[in-house]
């Protein structure tokens, strides 16, 4: 994926498609490829589907916060000259979405989270570093899914390559502080964009009593379950994850 990034200032992005446009945030261990499903569904149905990198690991420490990252997405919707767009969120990425909603409301049209940050405790992984344990951040890695095998070796070569990253672990724990202290259950009530959550039902990280409390506390929101899921519904079951999140779409006429 990376060829096809694009480069604009401090922006880096992958652009695909024409029509409404869907602005995918990422998640802290995440990359842009856990979104292929996504990439190549929504751009034929007129959507155009973008997916900026977040500059987790290169802000400076004092800056790594959840706020400033909702900032850097609203200053991307700024540089594209949309005027109201779809966010959707995984883990971090929902809880960097949720916080766009809450600060820029203007700017955002609908957003949907699935496995979001935001309201529960241990959602950023609490006993994170052990360094150099392999099997250990294998655990971790599989924990994510429901069916371990959906964390290939390549994605756990890419978690173990960033804990045992002295700079990106500093600020991954960063992050994970200032989500944690971050928590929305406060402002979400006065939340009025419409939201659609879609949830594993086995969710190990970010359990289903998450889903159910953001759905009870957002005014405007609708809770979709999918079976046999962990944390990354969209890359887990990616045809659910889409034909959920397309018929939820068009049911609002977004």
């Amino acid at each position: 994926m990376t060829n096809q990034l694009k480069k604009e200032g401090k922006f880096n992005y992958l652009e695909l498609g024409e029509g409404t446009p869907i602005i995918v945030l990422h998640g802290l261990m995440g990359g842009l490829s856990n979104f292929d499903g996504v990439t190549q569904f929504f751009p034929p149905k007129g959507y155009k589907v973008l997916i900026p990198e977040l500059p987790i690991y290169k802000m400076s420490l004092l800056k790594t916060n959840v706020k400033n990252f909702a900032k850097y997405v609203s200053e991307f919707i700024d540089h594209k000259g949309f005027k109201d767009v779809i966010l959707l969120g995984n883990s971090l990425g929902g809880h960097i979405g949720l916080l766009c909603a809450k600060l820029y409301p203007e700017k955002i049209k609908a957003l949907v989270i699935t496995g979001s940050s935001g309201l529960y405790e241990s959602a950023m992984g609490e006993s994170y570093p052990k360094r150099g344990d392999y099997d250990y951040i294998q655990k971790k890695a599989e924990n994510v899914f429901y069916d371990p095998k959906v964390a290939t070796k390549e994605i756990v070569d890419e978690v173990y390559a960033t804990v045992n990253d002295r700079n990106k672990l500093i600020r991954t724990l960063a992050i994970a502080k200032s989500a944690i202290r971050h928590n929305m259950s406060k402002d979400l009530p006065h939340m009025s964009t419409p939201t659609c959550i879609i949830w594993g039902e086995d969710d190990n990280v970010t359990p289903p009593e998450v889903a159910k409390e953001f759905h009870d506390l957002l005014p405007d929101s609708d809770l979709f379950w999918i079976a046999k899921c962990g944390h990354a519904a969209m890359m887990e079951h990616p045809e659910t994850f889409n034909e959920l999140l397309f018929a939820w779409l068009q049911e609002r006429n977004f």
